[in-house]
């Protein structure tokens, strides 16, 4: 049996693996389309396809709202829009109390209410909870009981974000008899039973979650609210731990402390110094309570988002139950973003058209098709029918890179802007240069007389540091980019990156490979292959010499 070459094996290996990946990607993209709904074309963002204009009106009773409340506000609508999956969203400060959040497409009404839910969270020790009676016909109503945890573990996980829109409409009103809200004398700490006077248990009795809205008290008072559900009330202590506290809060798979496998997800909350000290106190306040006063509840827009039983001493808890990676995530979004400076209330909501339209898009098109055009042109000019590969990793290119396109924008949200378009547009001549550097080094070790195997393998190597080191420096441009910038800009850094990354690809599974295939057959003994020795071999640059003088490559080759 013939025995390949070892470049031969490795080179098939390579392009084995190119079409490995090809395959993959299409078929997640088919498999999106049959079973997910979605189609081959990527969505289009703000400027290409439209979408929807809310607009928030700040209100603040206390005092003035300043420009830096409100950009504030802009930073933390932003975070809760970008932790829905959504990219290319416009959001800007209009006038002294508006911010105008422009989403393409048309927002689910969990992005809606997630977006225009109320400004404050807190965190408060639980007195007394009841089930309530009427809720438990509801669909999704009921909730398995938690995992333990180290430090903290969730008695009635989450299962998405609260029901904003239901609620706000009903926002109580702060009740007009006092007497018998501060207890005298005055209550050791938030878990103190005395909070619970005749006036408090009276309100905690009689309130009822139909409309989903509880007592809008103080912070140094108790406070009577539901869970997102409507299918248990609380009554609360005073606020402990500030909203404005929390650094972060992350979603992470919850490991088996004996198996170490996951078991789970779970919410990891990391508090500023201050709030992880308050924290620290509470929850060695509550550890040795028994329930439902070890329970210490979140609270936003009105309603308990999350009420876990503390399990242990810490300032960085984490908070564990029946979740799964989406509903850990939507908690996670609601205790990281969940306050902002200011309340908002929505002014307007419309269906807005797309700024730039199909228009600038087929410009853009147009822009992207004539660069490759150029490139082909001068690939053919250059490296005559040698070209032909450059045009087939370009295409290469493009089929990779429209694949993954298509994959995240229907499964991540992402959106193709015109940004997006000029990036991808500026790959072109990324992936183009990527070949030439690998062609002018195998020209220049046949003009050090070896023949053509041995140029291509000496010429790949030195040329791949080189495609490296190029490739790094524009990713990294692209990362920094990509975290420092805002808006459109993003789109642009995320397809230069995307592009560069393809570009090493393409180069090391497909350019490389067919040019060892290439180098082991006859291709280049033709006079138009664009790597014989003759159109190898020039005359010099800025030089002359003799006629009569031969060079290594073209002695060796008999000329």
């Amino acid at each position: 049996m013939h025995k390949f070459p070892p470049a031969i094996r490795k080179a098939r290996r390579s392009l084995g693996i190119l079409a490995v990946v090809v395959l993959l990607l299409l078929s997640l993209d088919i498999w999106q389309v049959f079973f997910s709904g979605s189609t081959f074309l990527p969505k289009l963002a703000l400027d290409l396809e439209g979408g929807t204009q809310i607009v928030l009106r700040a209100k603040s009773a206390e005092k003035e709202i300043t420009s830096e409340q409100l950009q504030q506000a802009v930073a933390i609508i932003r975070n809760r829009v970008d932790s829905s999956g959504i990219s290319e969203a416009e959001i800007s400060v209009q006038g002294s109390t508006n911010i105008s959040v422009s989403i393409p497409g048309t927002p689910s009404k969990e992005v809606y209410d997630r977006i225009r839910s109320s400004s404050k969270m807190d965190m408060r020790a639980v007195l007394l909870t009841k089930p309530i009676q009427h809720a438990a016909m509801n669909e999704g109503s009921t909730h398995a009981g938690s995992t333990a945890s180290a430090a903290i573990g969730d008695k009635n996980a989450t299962r998405g974000s609260p029901k904003s829109s239901e609620h706000r409409k009903n926002i109580p009103k702060t009740p007009h008899d006092t007497s018998g809200m501060i207890p005298s004398p005055r209550p050791k700490n938030g878990s103190d039973m005395a909070w619970i006077t005749k006036y408090w248990r009276d309100r905690f009795d009689s309130h009822n979650c139909k409309d989903n809205a509880g007592d809008s008290t103080p912070d140094n008072l108790p406070l009577v609210v539901c869970d997102q559900y409507g299918t248990t009330k609380y009554l609360l202590g005073p606020v402990e731990v500030s909203g404005t506290d929390i650094s972060r809060a992350v979603a992470d798979p919850v490991s088996s402390h004996f198996a170490g496998a996951s078991i789970g997800w779970g919410v990891t909350i990391t508090f500023n110094a201050h709030g992880g000290e308050k924290f620290k106190d509470v929850s060695n306040r509550l550890i040795s309570l028994a329930a439902p006063r070890n329970q210490f509840a979140a609270v936003l827009d009105g309603v308990v988002i999350t009420a876990p039983e503390v399990r242990g001493v810490t300032s960085n808890p984490q908070i564990t139950g029946n979740f799964n990676q989406t509903t850990a995530t939507a908690l996670a979004s609601q205790l990281s973003f969940g306050s902002l400076p200011v309340s908002f209330e929505v002014q307007s909501s419309e269906n807005i058209s797309a700024t730039l339209g199909s228009s600038q898009l087929q410009s853009g098109i147009l822009a992207g098709i004539l660069g490759m055009i150029l490139v082909v042109v001068y690939s053919l000019f250059q490296y005559r029918l040698l070209g032909l590969l450059t045009v087939s990793s370009l295409i290469c290119s493009a089929i990779v890179t429209y694949l993954v396109i298509t994959f995240l924008s229907w499964q991540n949200g992402y959106r193709l802007s015109l940004a997006g378009v000029a990036g991808l547009i500026v790959a072109i001549g990324i992936t183009a240069d990527s070949f030439i550097v690998y062609f002018e080094r195998v020209k220049d070790e046949l003009r050090e007389g070896r023949d053509i195997v041995r140029a291509v393998d000496r010429g790949w190597s030195r040329a791949l540091r080189t495609i490296c080191a190029s490739d790094a420096v524009n990713f990294l441009a692209a990362i920094v980019l990509f975290l420092v910038a805002v808006g459109s800009v993003k789109g642009f850094a995320f397809t230069l990156g995307l592009t560069t990354l393809v570009d090493l690809l393409v180069v090391v599974f497909f350019t490389h490979p067919v040019l060892q295939y290439l180098s082991h057959s006859s291709f280049f003994t033709r006079k138009y292959s664009g790597l014989n020795v003759k159109s190898a071999v020039y005359r010099g640059r800025l030089m002359t010499r003799d006629k009569s003088q031969k060079t290594i490559a073209e002695r060796k080759a008999g000329h």
